[in-house]
C-alpha cells in the first residue's frame, strides 16, 4: 500500500549528515553551503515508486548542473531485510544507471530519524539558509513519464533560484514505506 509522508514541515531547517556515498566519498551539509537551493531525496534501490522516477532525479540533477543548486539522495533502509538496498548494491545502481548525483548511506537510519523520513522518494527542497521551502512529489504521475502534466520539483527549484517562493500547493510524495530497523 501506498504510504504519504508526515504533514509537511515547511520553514523547518535542515538537519547535519556526514555520510558515504556509493561514489566513495563522504558527504555533508556543509559541503553543499556555496548551492542556493539543495534538494534532498531520500531513496533506495527496491522501491517501485523509486524506479519509477530514478531516471526523471536523474534528469533533474543533469539539468541544473550548471546553475546554483545540488541534488542528493540517501538511502535509510534497513538491508538486512532489503538486501537490495545494502551498500554494494547502492553502488553498482548507481553506476549502472550513471547517477550523476551522490547516492549516501545512512546505515544507522538517524538521518531518516532527523528528517522524519516516512517514504521513498521523500523529497525535501532547501533555499540557501537551508530553510525547507518544498517537500512534495516531483511530479503529477509517477507511474507513466510520458503522461506528467505538472514537473512540481522543477517548478519549486526555478522559483527557489529565482529567489521567489513556492507560490503552489504541495502535493505529498507517495512511495513506499522507510524499512526500520527492529
Amino acid at each position: 500500500m501506498p504510504v504519504s509522508p508526515n504533514e509537511l514541515q515547511i520553514g523547518s531547517k535542515a538537519h547535519a549528515f556526514s555520510l558515504p556515498a556509493a561514489d566513495g566519498n563522504v558527504y555533508s551539509l556543509s559541503d553543499y553551503a556555496d548551492k542556493d537551493v539543495l534538494c534532498i531525496i531520500f531513496s533506495c534501490n527496491h522501491c517501485p515508486y523509486v524506479k519509477a522516477v530514478e531516471e526523471r532525479i536523474n534528469n533533474i540533477a543533469k539539468k541544473y548542473t550548471d546553475s546554483s543548486f545540488a541534488l542528493i539522495c540517501i538511502n535509510s533502509n534497513d538491508d538486512s531485510v532489503y538486501p537490495e538496498d545494502s551498500f554494494e548494491e547502492m553502488k553498482k545502481r548507481a553506476a549502472e544507471k550513471g547517477f550523476v548525483f551522490p547516492y549516501l548511506r545512512d546505515e544507522s537510519q538517524a538521518a531518516a530519524i532527523a528528517y522524519d523520513v516516512v517514504c521513498t522518494p521523500d523529497i525535501y527542497l532547501y533555499d540557501k539558509q537551508r530553510i525547507l521551502k518544498y517537500r512534495g512529489r516531483i511530479d503529477d504521475n509517477w507511474k507513466d513519464e510520458s503522461a506528467v502534466k505538472s514537473k512540481d520539483l522543477e517548478r519549486a527549484i526555478d522559483l527557489l533560484l529565482a529567489g521567489k517562493e513556492i507560490d503552489f500547493d504541495m502535493v505529498p510524495s507517495m512511495g513506499c514505506s522507510i524499512k526500520w530497523k527492529k
